[in-house]
């Protein structure tokens, strides 16, 4: 036993679901299609439910269903509350979040504060009434520099590449961290305050129990808009490549805590333990903690357990410094490996046979962990990467700017069937808004049921021994790493007499595991080497011992 990390204790309560749940991402657009259309849809999410009950999570945290243009995937929202038409109505979110909460699921949504779309009639109105109106305070709308005002105010860069600003027919300009469809509000302006206090109150009076923030940490700029000192055009590189190497001037802004503040009562407010989640980058984790507290968010996402590389150096400096942070908020961390974002890990780890063999290891060691864990849609059946999609077929504003595109990870995931798009939609349908390729087939939630060693039965084997082990329970002791060979994590979580220890193999050979205990699941087929068992490369296993 070389260190214990001790997790905040708390008395557990109904309220406290969130501490320790496991949320399922729903990328609504291609979870499931009710109606033949091609696209996902809430009717799809409702038929789909028992699927996600019987895999064993908490919660589902549903992607942008918001009335939208669909320019950047929804997140490009022009109606806060309603449903956009392709995704279905208000009754059917309604009926959906009832089947949900009896299913005992709890639903989280996402809350896009940042930016609206351009065809927001707030910007539309601010674009028609001209500079200097009470319509344009609600955006950040600012004269261009130069001779005629025709060079941008500063120096800033969207997130998905290019200059942070367009230039309207008046002349003035106005700023979009992201597409020029999404224009940036005013956090400053108190009206856009009150907005969205009483958006967070429209969807809790529906039933919502937790919304995640996108881009908690964008939504207050620094005064008088300076620049950067940091452009493509000087050096080479973009401005984003500085997110956690450096505060920008329009992120992490300590103004944006005041918002959180404003919002944790509202929540707090309603019974049944609703909450909030940042996606949150910060220069130091010190800086992302900030956003976590009893008068602030609930969770922030651990991004930098999602970029960790494989190996056990990396996975460990990590964790700990993530549990150290926890210590200090008094909040569980939030565990993610994949997301709507990014590239998906059985990709990242190496793809191929090599790339999912670490993925479900990655699984195993990220459910072994104290607090939260947030699951990507597909991951517990394995999906890679979808790398070859033509580029006509793209729809992600960035990769228009960048060449990058995160239309990889979004392609409709396999419910069943011999051909794409493996029973996305319903019975002869033959529509997917992205292709499937071939390979899935062998991927889908059918081809795996019930399959001994598929990974969506280790997902399903791996959630029930959470739910039920007192060793992962909430309450649980933390982490206590012990002794192990170079390049082998080991770390224990006990309930008094009851010890549950995760192994993780990223050394170049098996590794023995006995003294640990009895197996009781593992990632890969353990084998034996006279009395002793063996951990095969790049797998995971839990043992117990009482």
């Amino acid at each position: 036993m070389i260190s214990t990390a001790t997790p905040p204790q708390t008395t557990t309560t109904d309220d406290d679901w969130w501490r320790s749940a496991v949320v399922y991402q729903v990328y609504v657009r291609s979870f499931a299609d009710s109606d033949g259309d091609g696209t996902g849809d809430l009717q799809g999410i409702r038929q789909r439910l028992p699927y996600l009950r019987d895999l064993g999570v908490d919660a589902l945290w549903l992607t942008p269903f918001y009335t939208s243009p669909m320019i950047d995937g929804g997140y490009d929202v022009a109606d806060y509350r309603d449903v956009d038409p392709m995704f279905g109505t208000l009754a059917d979110f309604d009926a959906m979040i009832t089947d949900a909460h009896a299913h005992g699921l709890r639903i989280i949504v996402d809350l896009v504060p940042n930016h609206t779309s351009s065809a927001h009639h707030w910007f539309t109105a601010a674009l028609a009434a001209g500079p200097g109106s009470p319509e344009r305070a609600r955006y950040l709308f600012a004269d261009g520099q130069g001779t005629h005002g025709e060079l941008p105010p500063n120096d800033w860069e969207s997130i998905f590449g290019g200059p942070a600003w367009t230039r309207t027919a008046d002349g003035q300009w106005y700023l979009h961290l992201f597409d020029s469809s999404q224009p940036d509000l005013n956090w400053r302006h108190p009206e856009v305050r009150s907005e969205f206090e009483d958006v967070l109150r429209f969807w809790l009076d529906r039933g919502v129990d937790g919304f995640r923030v996108d881009v908690a940490h964008g939504m207050i700029k620094a005064e008088g808009l300076p620049d950067v000192g940091f452009s493509t055009m000087t050096t080479g590189q973009r401005q984003v490549e500085l997110l956690g190497k450096g505060r920008l001037p329009y992120f992490d802004q300590d103004e944006v805590h005041e918002i959180y503040r404003a919002w944790r009562p509202i929540l707090d407010s309603y019974p049944g333990g609703r909450m909030a989640v940042a996606e949150a980058w910060a220069e130091t984790p010190q800086r992302l903690a900030r956003y976590i507290g009893p008068d602030e968010l609930h969770q922030a996402f651990s991004f930098d357990f999602l970029d960790a590389t494989w190996s056990a150096d990396s996975f460990r400096k990590v964790i700990d410094t993530a549990l150290a942070e926890a210590t200090v908020v008094g909040a569980p961390t939030t565990w993610v490996l994949s997301n709507h974002d990014k590239q998906r890990h059985v990709t990242r780890y190496g793809d191929g046979v090599e790339g999912l063999r670490r993925a479900r290891a990655a699984s195993l060691l990220m459910l072994a962990l104290p607090g939260c864990a947030y699951l990507y849609q597909g991951e517990e059946l394995g999906l890679p990467e979808v790398l070859d999609l033509p580029d006509e077929l793209r729809q992600d504003p960035a990769f228009l700017r960048t060449g990058e595109s995160r239309d990889g990870c979004r392609v409709p995931i396999p419910w069943d069937g011999e051909l794409a798009p493996y029973g996305f939609g319903p019975a002869g349908s033959e529509l997917s808004w992205l292709p499937a390729p071939a390979l899935w087939r062998a991927l889908s939630v059918t081809a795996q049921t019930g399959v001994p060693g598929s990974t969506l039965e280790l997902y399903r084997t791996a959630l029930r021994i959470r739910h039920v082990h007192p060793a992962l329970a909430l309450d649980a002791d933390g982490v206590t790493w012990q002794e192990s060979e170079p390049g082998v994590l080991a770390f224990s979580r006990s309930a008094g007499a009851t010890v549950l220890t995760c192994v993780v193999n990223m050394s170049g050979a098996p590794v023995l595991i006995d003294g640990y205990g009895q197996p009781l699941v593992a990632s890969d087929e353990l084998t034996e080497q006279g009395s002793g068992r063996l951990l095969p490369i790049d797998a995971a296993v839990w043992l117990e011992r009482r």
